[in-house]
Parts: C-alpha cells; structure tokens; sequence
C-alpha cells in the first residue's frame, strides 16, 4: 500500500485532483502521521525495540470552509492508513455513541465513567479520525475536555479531525462555553492545527449542474436535492436511512430540532420553518450555524398565509445576508408564490434574493456576510 502523499500525487498527476498548496501540505503533514504510527505499530519498526508505546504521536486537525479537500484528504489517510486499529466515523454519531456508554457505565455505579468510556473505545482504537467536527450540544461540550483528554493523554489514542472551523471558534457563544475551553486548550497543546482555507470550494463542481430551486413538487425535484445534499456532505446514498439529525440551540433554552444535519448542511420542510412561530433571531442562529439549506415543500401562499409569507421573507434575509447556499423544491418559482395578500409588493426584495441566490456568483460566495 502506498502513502498518503505518494496516492495524493498520483492523483494530481492525472488531473483528477488540481494542484493545491493548501492541500500539499496537509497531505505531507498527514503522511508524516502515518509513518509514525506504522513505525509504532505492533511488529513495527519501534514496536521491534519496545514492548509498549512511549508516546502518542501528535494529532492532526484541520480546518477550513466547505470543498476545499478536507473530507478527500481524510479518506485518503484512512486508506492509506497501513494499521489495524483505526476507525473514521462521523462525530456526531461518536458522541451519541458515547452518551449510550455513558449510561452504561452509570448504571454499573462506576466511578468516574468518562475515564471508563474512554478505556472501552481505546481497547480496539489507536486512530480515530472524525469527519467534521462540530459541537452545538451543552451536555457533549461540557464533557469533550474530560473525554478526549482521557483518549489522547491516558489510552495515547492519536486523534485526526476535520471541521469548517478553528478550534478557537467551536461552540462559540454556546451555553456555559467555559466548560468547553480545556477541550481546546487539549487541541491547541496535543494536535497540529492545519489551515485548509484557500480560495477555490472543489465541492461545487461535484454539485455539476444541480439546480438550485426545483418546482413542481414531486419525485423528480425531490431526488435532485436529495443527491446535492449526498455530494455535499459526501454521505453515501445507500446508507440515507442513517442520516444524523441535530438540535440547533437558538438561546434563552430552546432549540430546533433538525430533521437532517451533516457537515454545515441542514435539511428542513417550510412548515417547520415558517408555519411555526419563528422569528428573525431563530433564522439568524440557522443562517450562523450552517453553509448550506435544504428546504422542501414551499407552497404558494395568499392572504390566508401572510404570516407564513413574512417568515419566509425574514428566512431568506437572514441566508442571504451571510452567504447560505439555498437548495428547494417549491409549488412554483418565487415570483409565483405570493402574489396576493399583506407584504405582496414587499415581497418583490425577496424575489429578488432567491434569483440572485441561483447565480454562480452568489454560489461562489464563503459562508459569512455577503457585504
């Protein structure tokens, strides 16, 4: 089996990965990685001359905004990953995994069930490596420190990472964030922190020439954004019955539930959007908190619905003033879908967004404030 590296060149070298330098130099970082833990492997170069482990080889995270290779380099490692004892599972079904182990081990009475959780992962363990790192849960952030530094520090688990974001800006503003903080200082002082943020977002040209806004509703519009949400998360479609969900915190105790939630995308229907009592706040924490959103089922709307129409109209402001990409299936295109009723005039601006959010230049934009 070749390295890393040696695979990722090959790949650039047929054209079928663009030369990067942002990408280059995590895969040289992450190839360095797996020759230290092959070389300490079992039968192993240092496992030829020590019995045990002397130390964990430094993790690696890395960050950046969406397409820029990250979940590719990922998947290159753990290929190429010439040891028994690795594991890739997404993050978020590894702390649900975790909080099953720990009412385990709390109904056992066993004292201090963290260091007991982290022992039971590491017994068939040496390198986990999570796809995209996120943390919105208070329970999950106020025992991440505790956990992982049990993993990495206790068990010398080696710890490989991705997230869109630094590790200084993970669950910010979150509830009792003070609980978090040793979680990143363990981050800062046991992981190398590796930038992958340059201009170029590859993952739009996987969503080819996907439309953005599918009208009329139905199995056709439904299947094409059901594939742009697998391209942009890089789920596999057979397995779209194990789609992790999520709850989003929106403050002052309350939280929305996500029907489906995966790497900065969200999957929502307009009645649980915008039939509900929502207000500008709520969109905003959406609009924060995820890079792209699916939502399905927009009806065309009269005077019956002009609630539903004024939240619609705060929905798309809040995704248009900070980059958020729009995918739909709708009844009809925006210009059809208020034309009567209170706010029908104003509703004008919000035609106007949804069609600018269909370009390619509003498609190329970062997550973040448009102006």
């Amino acid at each position: 089996m070749s390295g890393l590296l040696a695979r990722y060149e090959k790949l650039v070298a047929a054209n079928e990965l663009r030369p990067d330098a942002d990408q280059r130099a995590a895969a040289v970082r992450l190839d360095k990685l797996q020759k230290e833990l092959e070389a300490d492997e079992p039968g192993g170069l240092l496992g030829q001359f020590f019995a045990r482990r002397k130390e964990t080889p430094q993790g690696v995270y890395m960050w950046g905004g969406v397409g820029r290779g990250k979940s590719m380099l990922m998947d290159l490692f753990v290929a190429t990953l010439g040891i028994k004892r690795k594991r890739r599972v997404h993050f978020h079904a590894f702390m649900l995994e975790v909080d099953a182990l720990l009412r385990e081990e709390r109904e056992r009475e066993t004292e201090g069930p963290v260091r007991r959780v982290a022992k039971r992962i590491a017994e068939n363990v040496r390198c986990l490596a999570f796809d995209e790192m996120v943390v919105t849960n208070t329970a999950d952030a106020a025992i991440m420190g505790r956990l992982f530094t049990a993993l990495i520090v206790d068990e010398g688990v080696t710890v490989v990472t991705t997230s869109n974001r630094p590790p200084s800006d993970l669950y910010k503003d979150g509830l009792n964030r003070s609980l978090f903080l040793p979680f990143i200082d363990l981050v800062e002082a046991e992981m190398d922190v590796v930038s992958l943020n340059g201009p170029t977002d590859y993952r739009l040209d996987r969503l080819g020439d996907i439309e953005t806004w599918h009208t009329p509703i139905g199995d056709e519009a439904t299947a094409q954004v059901r594939e742009a949400f697998f391209r942009l998360t890089d789920y596999a479609p057979e397995d779209a019955e194990h789609v992790p969900s999520g709850e989003l915190d929106l403050g002052g105790g309350r939280t929305l539930f996500v029907p489906k939630s995966l790497k900065g995308v969200a999957v929502f229907s307009f009645k649980r959007l915008c039939a509900e009592n929502r207000g500008a706040a709520d969109y905003l924490s959406i609009a924060l908190e995820y890079h792209t959103i699916i939502v399905v089922a927009i009806p065309c709307m009269g005077p019956e619905n002009r609630n539903e129409a004024i939240r619609f109209t705060k929905l798309i402001d809040a995704l248009y003033e900070n980059g958020v990409k729009l995918f739909a299936t709708a009844e009809a295109e925006p210009e059809e879908l208020y034309q009567r009723g209170d706010g029908a005039f104003e509703f004008d601006r919000t035609v106007s967004r949804l069609k600018e959010m269909q370009s390619a230049d509003y498609m190329a934009l970062g997550h973040g404030r448009v102006s």
